[in-house]
């Protein structure tokens, strides 16, 4: 299927996005801000599919915060359960679609062993896929992988001389995964919080009003069509990369 305005040969490698915006699509209609991360389900899997249908490579999800712990302990137990009913519900479709699984942050002990039992088992059946890698930032701060990555480094008895932005990006989290070339965010809010922070200092960074809950792939169709408007410069003069 054509996709209209999307040069299909000028796609943005990884795509990242910061779903934002489920409380307050519940709150808007009355309802309890638990049924804005509910109606976020559907908003996920239709960009997942529109990802697949554009053939985009890379798609990242800000799922959950480390900040996030410090919400109501009704809504941390519920979006618990709810991302393993996520991924018991979906990951043999996604399998079948060619998707590869990933999870990255902290796998503390404030993560429930139910559902990281539910995340190795959704990476490992999907681990030889190839058709869009979709990792799924759970547990996740940008800080706190840029500590984990220098720490890792200090316990290899790495030695400052040796500690570069190089090294530093070999122990990031995934290492292979592309820098993002395009990074959305939902809900009109202009900010990254605390989301890749090493991976988007070239990034585009694209912003709408569209709540979480009602973002379809048309929405990210726009979001790439805008990516494909921009002159990317990478501090340099003429779009060349030094």
């Amino acid at each position: 299927m054509k996709v209209p305005n999307i040069d299909e040969a000028k796609l943005p490698t990884h795509v990242a996005c910061v779903m934002d915006g489920n409380g307050r699509w519940a709150t808007n209609r009355g309802l309890a801000r638990i049924e804005g991360h509910a109606a976020g389900e559907e908003a996920l899997l239709d960009t997942v599919n529109g990802a697949l249908e554009i053939g985009l490579k890379w798609l990242t999800v800000y799922a959950f915060s480390t900040e996030n712990w410090k919400r109501p302990v009704d809504e941390v137990r519920f979006l618990m359960k709810f991302n393993e009913g996520i991924l018991t519900r979906h990951r043999d479709d996604l399998n079948e679609k060619g998707v590869r699984i990933r999870f990255s942050g902290k796998r503390d002990w404030r993560v429930p062993r139910r559902l990281i039992k539910h995340m190795d088992q959704s990476m490992d059946l999907t681990k030889n896929n190839s058709k869009l890698t979709l990792t799924i930032a759970f547990n996740y701060g940008g800080r706190g992988e840029i500590v984990d990555a220098v720490r890792e480094l200090v316990n290899l008895g790495a030695k400052a001389s040796d500690i570069d932005e190089k090294t530093i990006s070999k122990h990031l989290y995934y290492p292979d995964a592309p820098d993002p070339d395009l990074m959305i965010r939902t809900s009109g809010e202009y900010r990254i919080s605390n989301f890749l922070l090493w991976e988007l200092a070239y990034s585009e960074l694209y912003f709408t009003e569209v709540l979480w809950p009602d973002f379809r792939r048309q929405h990210l169709f726009e979001a790439v069509a805008e990516f494909q408007s921009r002159e990317r410069r990478f501090g340099t003069v003429g779009g060349k990369k030094s």
